[in-house]
């Protein structure tokens, strides 16, 4: 049973929201313009606020259900981080698409909503700051999803726990690195400006 769970959490993060309904309103690959990623920060750039809203909602429930689901399936709080993870790794690689798929941000948060809400907030709060600070999605990104396991373990969550948790935001990272280096060289675009 914990398998089948596992496999379906892979399979609903796989799911490429933002990559259809691009398709849907413009017949365009979202993969080909800006980042190159299916993600909803993506998907605003080229399509607008209207798509990008519906991407970011079901991206994070994409995260939520499978580890909101394992939790109360079994009784076990780290298979059901790992559903999250899973989860995650089908947002960033789907296989429906050639397993280019988004940055694993809104997905993550959906994760990270289900395991602990409260720590949650604490790195949406961090993620928002660093935003509104830069103008950064992605170092705003990065920020808020390190810090997720970092507030859940001072809080007192499992350590086990805390280790998926931390997988997740390297995973993020990991898929953030070619903003990394344009932040590194001053030429990361900044939120409102359009795909190229």
């Amino acid at each position: 049973m914990t398998i089948i769970v596992a496999l379906a959490s892979y399979l609903l993060g796989s799911i490429p929201t933002g990559y259809l309904l691009v398709r849907l309103t413009g017949r365009k690959d979202v993969r080909q313009f800006g980042s190159g990623s299916t993600g909803a920060t993506n998907v605003l750039r080229l399509k607008g606020w209207k798509t990008a809203l519906p991407v970011a909602a079901f991206d994070i429930l994409k995260g939520f259900l499978p580890v909101f689901l394992a939790s109360k399936w079994f009784a076990d709080p780290v298979f059901a981080a790992i559903c999250g993870l899973l989860s995650v790794v089908g947002h960033c690689y789907p296989f429906s698409i050639g397993f280019r798929g988004g940055k694993g941000v809104a997905t993550s948060l959906g994760a990270f909503a289900a395991i602990a809400w409260a720590p949650c907030l604490g790195s949406l709060g961090l993620f928002f700051l660093v935003i509104g600070l830069t103008r950064h999605v992605s170092l705003g990104s990065i920020g808020g999803s390190l810090a997720f396991p970092l507030i859940f373990l001072a809080g007192g969550g499992a350590p086990a726990v805390a280790a998926v948790a931390l997988a997740i935001a390297a995973l993020v990272v990991f898929r953030h690195r070619t903003n990394i280096k344009s932040l590194l060289k001053g030429q990361e675009r900044k939120l409102g400006e359009k795909a190229l």
